[in-house]
Order: C-alpha cells, then sequence, then structure tokens
C-alpha cells in the first residue's frame, strides 16, 4: 500500500487499482485526486475540502464518490455518502471506519463543529482532532499545525496512540525552521519511527 502527502492535509492512499484520497483541501494540488474513485473529508473548512476541485473532479469522473458527515453530504449532494462516528464502511475498495465526531476547539467552544477521523486499514487521519480510537492504529497521520494544536498535544497524542510509525500533516502553515522544530521534538519524544514525506512524496506500508 502507497501513502503519498500532497498539501497540508491531504494523502492519497493507493494499493493496486484502489485509490482513495483524504481531505483535497484548498492547498492541495489537482493531481492528488487524478485516479481517484473515493474521497473521505474529515470536515468541510477549506482546508481540508475544496469544493471547486472536488466538483472539477467529480465532472471528471461522475463515479467519484465522497464519505462525509451528514451534514456536508446533504450539501454536496448526488456521489455524496453519509457516515456516522463508529461505522465501518467500503471506500475505493478500502476497508474504513468512522472514529471521533467532534473538531478541537481553539477557544470560548470554537469552531463548535463536527470533524470525522478516518482509519483505513491501519492508517488514521484525525482531521482536526485529537481523538484516540480503540482501534489499533499501525500509521498515524499527525497534524502539525493549527490554533487548535499545541506541540505537547501532538506529542501525547501519538505517545496514546502508540503507532508503528507516524508521518506530520496538516503544516502548511509552519516555516521550514517551524518544521525542523517540530520534526526534532517528535523524532526525540513521541517513540515512534517519525518522518516527514516531501511533498509529493510517498512511502510503501
Amino acid at each position: 500500500m502507497r501513502l503519498t502527502k500532497y498539501g497540508h492535509a491531504c494523502v492519497r492512499i493507493e494499493d493496486g487499482d484502489r485509490v482513495l484520497v483524504i481531505d483535497p483541501g484548498e492547498f492541495t494540488e489537482p493531481a492528488a485526486l487524478a485516479g481517484a474513485t473515493a474521497v473521505l473529508a474529515t470536515h468541510g473548512h477549506a482546508d481540508h475540502l475544496d469544493l471547486d476541485q472536488l466538483r472539477a473532479a467529480r465532472e471528471r469522473d461522475p463515479g467519484l464518490t465522497v464519505h462525509t458527515l451528514p451534514e456536508l453530504a446533504a450539501e454536496l449532494g448526488g456521489g455524496a455518502i453519509a457516515v456516522a462516528p463508529g461505522e465501518t464502511f467500503t471506500a475505493a475498495g478500502f476497508t474504513v471506519r468512522a472514529v471521533g465526531g467532534e473538531h478541537a476547539e481553539i477557544i470560548d467552544g470554537l469552531p463548535g463543529c463536527p470533524n470525522l477521523g478516518f482509519l483505513v486499514e491501519g492508517v488514521y487521519h484525525p482531521g482536526d482532532s485529537l481523538f484516540v480510537p480503540a482501534e489499533p492504529v499501525e500509521t498515524l497521520l499527525l497534524p502539525a499545525s493549527g490554533p487548535w494544536l499545541k506541540l505537547r498535544e501532538a506529542i501525547e497524542l501519538v505517545r496514546t496512540v502508540r503507532p508503528a510509525r507516524t508521518f506530520p500533516i496538516h503544516d502548511a502553515n509552519l516555516s521550514e525552521i517551524g518544521q525542523e522544530n517540530f520534526d526534532g521534538w517528535l523524532s526525540e519524544e513521541s517513540a515512534t519511527a517519525y518522518a516527514r514525506i516531501p511533498l509529493g512524496g510517498s512511502v510503501e506500508l
């Protein structure tokens, strides 16, 4: 199974003719969606879901499905499939489990919106949350930056989830120096095989 890192929170998972994309937002290269047969959207914020880019991909391939929160699925219309926390389903041939349900708080209850995490055959993408799933996680896609996130929280998430390997995502707001600082802390303190995937780069899982 191949994991490719695209802009910010977006990853592409491929295994043979199975192609799945998670959170293709406004910082995501259009190439991420080429040939994909399903999209998982953790929530509707623009850095996780670019509606114009998604619309163009669905025009190219009307069979492209989008699995997401019920409210967002209703907004997207045809081809969008509502999923709920705790639900297990199939997307692009992959077995997926939706977990969590709430966006991490910034302050005063904001943004106060739902958020799904997705477990895709051992790969966990939490979206904008620090939710710890009950299921074992082999590969954690770790948020590295955001107004709702502290470095300590990122390290504690890894320590609690205890994945075999961890790759950072949600990092468009970090400068090169910020990325190096984050990577240094996680490499030293997270007790996992930690590595950064370059933009457009891939790893075999």
